[in-house]
């Protein structure tokens, strides 16, 4: 476990920044797009060592058009947890700098996209989306999770989850500042569907065990159902990596993909689900059709929901700019205080 803190500009994205990076662009138009920021069909090789964890350019859109302010400090490598099979998850915490810090302060949990294959929580665009949030006042945990083909559905959730829980315990309560009442998630792509099932599954009070306070979710795929993703036209390549994640074909039925209902967050919406933002691109890899879907229970469930279309093609924190960054901001201000 690291702790450093951040003096501000360009210095944040040390970790995991590497040539290969760059290396990897190869042949393959848009595998990286459940990456969690979609490359605009720049082309990367999936088996570079941090294909899909980094875009393969230097544009400024989305999450890098964001500066960190000097300050906020990073405690990297956390440990939360470690599963049966010798699995230690780890997450960094991001927060205000201390002479700021109030006595308990919302949380929120950030969990990063990559097809549920890939990516990491301290890649250079997560990383800064861990410190766009503390520099919004919010104690930020983002997360790493178990992945394909290690694991298949529901491992992510249940480390997802746990983190949660983790962060609402009494030690880590006192050691980070955290309010465990006011505890929100936010994800983009794979980890927006992460988030948003999140939101949706659970019983109980929403300030105890793993339930959460607010969604903010940007491109997720949260219909995973044969029906579903046939209705928003789907492509073969992401049903693909759909059947991956689930251990199942989802286009042979639920009845052979019963895991398809259970990962999607649609599934699951009912009037106790807190608060859910949800951002997502006119034509990008994830069809538009799954977020309307998600919105369109949500509210009939009557559960605050909020979407926010914007044009182009740009995928989960591609679209994270300065436009819609305010917009995410005041939601979660709003529901978490």
């Amino acid at each position: 476990m690291t702790s450093t803190r951040i003096a501000g500009g360009t210095g944040i994205r040390a970790r995991r920044i590497a040539a290969a990076a760059l290396a990897a662009i190869a042949a393959i138009a848009g595998v990286a797009a459940l990456s969690g920021f979609h490359t605009q069909l720049r082309e990367i090789d999936p088996t570079g060592p941090d294909a899909a964890s980094e875009v393969a350019t230097a544009e400024t859109i989305g999450i890098r058009t964001f500066t960190p302010p000097a300050g906020l400090e990073v405690e990297a490598d956390v440990e939360y947890g470690t599963r049966e099979d010798g699995t230690l998850l780890t997450l960094d915490v991001c927060r205000p700098a201390p002479d700021t810090i109030e006595q308990q302060r919302p949380a929120v949990v950030s969990i990063h996209g990559g097809s549920w294959a890939r990516g990491d929580k301290a890649n250079a665009d997560w990383r800064t989306v861990c410190l766009w949030l503390a520099s919004e006042g919010f104690v930020a945990a983002s997360v790493n999770y178990r992945l394909v083909p290690d694991v298949r559905f529901p491992a992510a959730i249940d480390d997802v989850a746990l983190a949660v829980e983790w962060l609402r315990a009494p030690e880590q309560v006192e050691r980070f500042g955290i309010d465990p009442a006011r505890i929100g998630a936010f994800g983009g792509s794979a980890g927006g569907n992460l988030a948003a099932l999140l939101g949706t599954t659970g019983e109980g009070p929403l300030d105890e065990g793993s339930r959460v306070a607010a969604v903010a979710e940007l491109s997720g795929p949260v219909g995973l159902t044969a029906a579903e993703l046939a209705a928003d036209g789907a492509s073969p390549w992401l049903a693909g990596i759909v059947g991956d994640y689930l251990g199942c074909e989802p286009r042979a039925g639920v009845t052979a993909c019963p895991q398809s209902v259970d990962a999607s967050p649609t599934s699951h919406v009912d009037p106790s689900d807190p608060p859910v933002f949800v951002g997502h691109a006119e034509q990008e890899v994830v069809p538009l059709g799954q977020s309307r879907r998600f919105v369109e229970a949500l509210g009939a469930a009557g559960v605050p929901v909020q979407l926010v279309v914007v044009p182009g093609d740009d995928h989960s924190i591609g679209i994270l700019d300065d436009t819609l960054r305010p917009r995410v901001a005041a939601f979660l201000h709003a529901h978490l205080g």
